[in-house]
């Protein structure tokens, strides 16, 4: 099993704290729940639970959302409803679920969107402090995609001489809201390589995948298991990988830093939460249910299927709490690098 492991280090003069990363193969997988049954708290849960989903059901929030609450089901019998709400980088969904009865009949599914919300408006819910994280299930790096019949370029060197030609009139998909992990990483790749490139914004990933597919965009910003059925079909193929080393799956794909661009990459986190203010004995049987159902094989296939499993991606109510609030540090230090103003 390989091992990276990331020293503490200043970059644009802000901390990062990366920690131990686990090259993981299912033949590795031990499962860190060890409990296989909890009773229900007088009776909790009895009726199906609601999953509120910040974005919609296509892309990476999308598919884990339908994959936990699959297995969720399989191992407890308790239904889940996915209620998707996308809108405003998740805020719209963060927004509604923090209106929903504090009962723990309803969690919430988000992405590290919350914590760099909350590092650049501090009257943003903090996602360690508002929500207790039941599980964090997915932790992973990004890429830069191109058509693979992509003929004005085809590889990272060839599309970066292509885009200073165009004189800012290049484009690349991406997500809408600025200051996320997306957005940072772009100016850190513009800055850093001299690109001028004009980001077209899209909520849903389905619509940002088919702007690429269907040669509205030059190129995508995203990660490798959101575009997995792209890749395999050998539609997408990435030409620059946003992370310390290159994976083994990736061994052909040069990392940002192999071009020259000295930052730390930000990573990609999603996982699972509920109203810091609900009854504690329903947190601790949600912790055992979202935690247990990592472990089932149907979830476990799916984060493979997602090269979820190059990254060590589980963290549990402890672990997801260090994670977050070390990247809600980062996240500050960043905006303040970036003259943004942090409240």
């Amino acid at each position: 099993m390989n091992k990276i492991i990331f020293r503490k280090i200043a970059k644009f003069g802000f901390a990062t704290i990366i920690g131990l990363f686990i090259a993981s193969t299912a033949s590795s997988f031990e499962c860190k729940q060890k409990r296989t049954s909890m009773a229900k708290p007088s009776g909790f849960p009895s009726r199906a639970l609601t999953m509120i989903v910040p974005y919609g059901p296509g892309g990476g929030s999308g598919q884990i959302a339908a994959a936990m609450a699959g297995a969720v089901t399989g191992h407890t019998g308790v239904s889940i409803n996915r209620d998707h709400k996308p809108g405003g980088s998740g805020t719209v969904g963060m927004t509604a679920y923090m209106a929903a009865p504090a009962n723990g009949y309803t969690v919430l599914e988000h992405i590290d969107d919350a914590s760099s919300a909350h590092a650049l408006d501090s009257s943003r819910p903090n996602p360690a402090v508002d929500l207790i994280p039941l599980v964090i299930s997915q932790v992973t790096f990004s890429q830069i995609y191109i058509r693979t019949n992509e003929t004005r370029y085809n590889d990272w060197s060839s599309y970066v001489k292509w885009v200073k030609a165009q004189n800012g009139k290049s484009t690349i998909a991406n997500v809408s809201k600025e200051g996320s992990m997306e957005r940072v990483t772009m100016k850190f790749i513009t800055d850093g390589a001299g690109l001028k490139i004009q980001q077209i914004s899209f909520d849903k990933g389905a619509p940002r995948y088919g702007a690429l597919l269907g040669g509205q965009v030059d190129a995508l910003y995203e990660q490798p298991g959101d575009v997995r059925k792209f890749l395999d079909a050998g539609k997408f193929k990435p030409i620059l990988t946003i992370f310390g080393e290159r994976p083994s799956v990736f061994a052909d794909v040069p990392t940002h830093k192999e071009m020259g661009m000295n930052f730390e990459p930000l990573l990609r986190f999603r996982g699972f939460y509920v109203h810091a203010d609900a009854p504690p004995d329903r947190v601790k049987w949600l912790q055992w249910a979202f935690q247990r159902a990592y472990c089932q094989d149907s979830y476990q296939k799916f984060n493979e299927s997602k090269y979820m499993t190059v990254i060590d991606s589980y963290r549990n109510t402890p672990g997801a709490k260090i994670l977050i609030r070390s990247t809600i540090k980062q996240y500050r230090e960043v905006y303040k690098s970036m003259g943004l103003k942090v409240k």
